[in-house]
């Protein structure tokens, strides 16, 4: 499996090989070794989400809080989705970098997106399936979101496609709002979690809220 780091620094690009024949195609998606050579720790697994969308539906921009913050591991299985990763951690060197990888079960790429960065997809055809590992099981309280279709951000959404919005990421403030009111994740509180998960993943996990 080949790993390749995207312009925001920690998040990942992963291609796996695909073997098809006269029955199909086998592929691995997420496979740890690969994982870990690239990433630096291993992939603490404790919910997978799973989504059907329609074409143009956007699902974030999303991040938690860090500590201890949720990582994902994102992959497509059926149509086609754009993932998007913005830095949103503040002081980071790279702060409003945006990267995106084109996601569909031909080329079977997965997208990497460590703790404190936003994520967000568009599904580019019907019926597009989306998958993903999460760190952490999903936690109402510590979970925030960022206006999609905020300029500042300059998410590359496709022209053409009719973005479509919950409610409540529809009504998400602006990146620039965030900041002033403290919502964003700190970049130094990023990179000691990092750190952590490096020296001693579950250590992290089971004391990083605290």
């Amino acid at each position: 499996m080949e790993a390749r780091e995207l312009a925001v620094p920690g998040a990942f690009e992963f291609s796996p090989r695909v073997f098809p024949d006269e029955r199909g195609l086998f592929v691995c998606p997420f496979q740890e070794e690969g994982f870990v050579k690239a990433v630096g720790h291993p992939l603490k697994v404790a919910q997978l989400n799973h989504s059907r969308s329609r074409r143009g539906t956007i699902r974030g921009l999303h991040y938690a809080d860090v500590p201890p913050g949720q990582a994902k591991y994102v992959y497509c299985s059926r149509g086609a989705l754009l993932d998007v990763v913005a830095d949103i951690r503040v002081g980071s060197p790279t702060f409003g970098v945006v990267d995106a990888v084109r996601l569909d079960p031909h080329e079977f790429r997965a997208v990497y997106v460590p703790e404190g960065l936003g994520h967000a997809i568009m599904a580019l055809e019907d019926d597009t399936v989306l998958s993903y590992l999460c760190t952490t099981e999903y936690d109402a309280g510590r979970e925030h979101g960022l206006d999609p279709l905020d300029p500042d951000l300059g998410l590359p959404w496709p022209a053409g496609v009719e973005p479509l919005l919950s409610d409540k990421d529809r009504a998400a403030p602006r990146l620039a709002r965030a900041r002033e009111e403290g919502l964003l994740p700190r970049y130094e509180e990023c990179l000691t979690h990092y750190r952590r998960l490096r020296e001693n993943p579950a250590h992290a996990y089971s004391t990083s809220a605290h």
